[in-house]
């Protein structure tokens, strides 16, 4: 049947839409939901409708600009040269296709090169007369993340170059990786301190090159596969060449990169590689073919967001068939009910899966799911392997047919959805088991109030015997309490109740992290914390008042409202009051002040007098917005020594002041 217009517009709008929501979760927060096999479906369904309905394309569009990995911890900086995504391909016939097409314009012969498509994160290094000057992420293709001192920390990026030809000026391409070695062992070190584990190698890589800390960066032990050099002046016409001259000034380049002179020898060496890559000591997903001649590249270009001598050929997600057991439902900490399938063993690569996730109702319904049934398991980068499909042949019509829960499996209280939200929720949060645990468990986590001694099982432990209902109540345990219990004695009691008694000291940013309010992280925490100095201020606060503050939103506003407007909550930071926990900005420096409301202000550069975080806290105390980037509504910039040169030129280009720290500081009264 023909799509009418207003369903190719309804459609599209929700594939870009979920699209968007994806690219944020694989670029930022480096937690992937679905495979690259799935997201290709809906980027390729996305493509194929533009196509199809071109009064319905946007400039904004996912199709044409690659996901942004953009941070605002982060100074950005433009690329020399843009950083395309590459089109990709999960068939031979299409990647015959793509040794046609690049026939039709080049008439001489062509060469390829294979690589294997290292699954980590993209930089762009930058040397300047021989010196890294510079590494940038991917961001959104033009600009990205200043990560120069994170990248000075890995071993094979040289930081300086000594070559007999040498371009002046060079960009080294590479992927930042973490070892599978490395992997498993930061995975256990997270794991039995509490911390959810990394779901694959590239996440933990990518959210490694993001911290702020170079000394932990330098200790996890990245590594970088570089795969592409460009300049004005290359050593060679050919990128073969080009990558082992690389190899020879320092750099590290894959042993596996192969020069073909025919399609059917890429399609052996793709053959040869979906096996033995897993020898490799890190995670691939497929190989990379690229024409081999620089001139020919000119000649073929490129389309709005990918070359076209280039493709991607992916592997796709190992699979085992097996059979559906049954469907469990989980409740985590913040409510959120998830379906689990229940499955016969089966061995899928290298260990034996008895589980998968079925992430929501949405998945269940989709998948048509029935007792019995064989399903097709896929691991897609994921710590729990997901149910991708189902055999429908091996169907017993009499089979009972799976139906997402109506009420919580843990308290029996009816569940809700919100309406935009993929997700069920438990909404009884005070008398929910799980939840109560699970925020328990939040609280002495190690970001928030750092409680040694006490995981998942004492936390189940105290529980079950009566001994906790709620965070206060850790603040009133006693030793006599807890040396009975199975698996405790007096020393670990002792341990338990000394680092309960020395979180009181955690500060006040943290314990608002601590307290669990929905979809108030780290980040927004540390940001209420700068604007209202004391617990008492942030449970006075309205909506308008919370949405004022910038990057809050309505829907953090009205989490941060609803948790204060609960009697049980209000009694249980009453008695938290009671212990001496940090509830104030004991800050004596950070003044409170309407000076600079609504004034939106870039920070950028080194400074004497307070660190960049501390300005950040002055600007928001004072009513001012914090912006990463300079725009027509940038007030001004305060500027440091070392300024980043691209804020500069863009504020020159647009008129916008820059003002020294001590003016900034004669400005706000100090």
């Amino acid at each position: 049947m023909k799509m009418k217009k207003s369903e190719a517009k309804g459609r599209i709008d929700i594939l870009r839409k979920k699209i968007e929501e994806h690219n944020n979760r694989y670029y930022v927060l480096n937690q992937p939901s679905i495979s690259d096999f799935e997201y290709d479906i809906l980027l390729n369904e996305l493509d194929t409708l533009e196509k199809k309905f071109p009064e319905f394309i946007s400039e904004n569009s996912p199709t044409l600009h690659v996901g942004s990995d953009i941070t605002k911890e982060f100074e950005q900086y433009e690329h020399t040269y843009p950083m395309m995504s590459l089109g990709n391909t999960y068939s031979e016939g299409e990647l015959r296709e793509f040794d046609s097409r690049i026939h039709k314009t080049i008439s001489q012969p062509v060469e390829y090169v294979c690589e294997s498509k290292f699954d980590g994160a993209s930089i762009s290094i930058i040397y300047k007369n021989g010196s890294l000057l510079r590494a940038v992420t991917r961001g959104d293709g033009n600009k990205g993340d200043d990560v120069t001192l994170n990248v000075k920390t890995i071993r094979s990026i040289p930081l300086k170059i000594t070559g007999k030809v040498t371009p002046s000026d060079f960009v080294i391409r590479g992927e930042i990786l973490m070892p599978r070695a490395v992997f498993n062992r930061l995975n256990e070190e997270r794991q039995k301190a509490g911390i959810a584990p990394f779901a694959n190698p590239r996440n933990a890589a990518a959210g490694t090159l993001k911290l702020l800390d170079s000394r932990i960066v330098a200790s996890r032990s990245l590594d970088c596969m570089v795969y592409f050099l460009l300049a004005e002046d290359l050593p060679h016409n050919n990128h073969y060449d080009n990558l082992m001259e690389a190899a020879g000034w320092g750099f590290r380049v894959a042993g596996s990169i192969r020069l073909c002179r025919s399609i059917d020898e890429v399609l052996q060496f793709i053959s040869y590689w979906e096996s033995e890559r897993k020898n490799l000591p890190y995670d691939t997903d497929g190989v990379v073919v690229k024409v081999n001649s620089v001139s020919q590249q000119q000649e073929l270009g490129f389309t709005a967001k990918s070359p076209r001598w280039a493709i991607a050929y992916k592997y796709k997600a190992e699979e085992a068939s097996t059979r559906l057991l049954s469907v469990t439902f989980q409740v985590g900490r913040t409510g959120a009910v998830t379906p689990v399938a229940n499955l016969e063993p089966v061995l899928l690569s290298g260990s034996t899966v008895k589980r998968a996730t079925l992430h929501n109702a949405d998945q269940i319904t989709m998948l048509d799911l029935h007792l019995n049934d064989m399903v097709y398991v896929e691991k897609g980068g994921e710590i729990i392997p997901k149910i991708v499909g189902v055999d429908h042949s091996y169907r017993n019509e009499n089979n009972k047919k799976i139906v997402f829960i109506s009420n919580c499996p843990e308290c029996g209280t009816a569940l809700i959805k919100n309406e935009g939200e993929a997700n069920h929720f438990c909404p009884d949060y005070l008398h929910c088991p799980p939840q109560i645990k699970g925020r328990i468990e939040h609280f002495i986590s190690r970001k928030a109030m750092d409680i040694d001694g006490l995981g998942e099982e004492t936390i189940d432990l105290l529980f079950n015997n009566n001994l906790i209902r709620n965070i206060s109540d850790l603040y009133d345990l006693k030793l006599e309490q807890l040396v009975p219990l199975e698996r405790l004695g007096e020393k670990s009691a002792a341990n338990i109740l000394k680092s309960i008694r020395k979180s009181i000291d955690t500060p006040y940013f943290r314990v608002l992290f601590a307290l669990g309010i929905r979809h108030v992280g780290e980040t927004v925490a540390k940001t209420i914390a700068g604007r209202f100095r004391t617990i008492d201020d942030l449970m006075n606060a309205n909506a308008e008042q919370l949405t004022s503050v910038y990057e809050i939103g309505p829907k953090i506003a009205a989490s941060i409202v609803t948790y204060f407007s609960d009697g049980d909550n209000l009694e249980m930071i009453k008695r938290l009051k009671s212990t001496g926990i940090r509830f104030s900005n004991e800050n004596k420096t950070i003044l409170k002040g309407n000076v600079l409301d609504g004034k939106i202000i870039v920070i950028s550069g080194v400074f004497q007098k307070y660190s960049r975080d501390e300005y950040k806290e002055l600007i928001e105390r004072n009513g001012g917005k914090n912006s990463t980037s300079v725009s027509r509504s940038t007030t001004f910039i305060l500027a440091g020594e070392n300024m980043g040169q691209s804020k500069k030129e863009k504020a020159d280009e647009l008129g916008v002041a820059m003002i020294s720290e001590s003016e900034f500081l004669k400005i706000i009264g100090k």
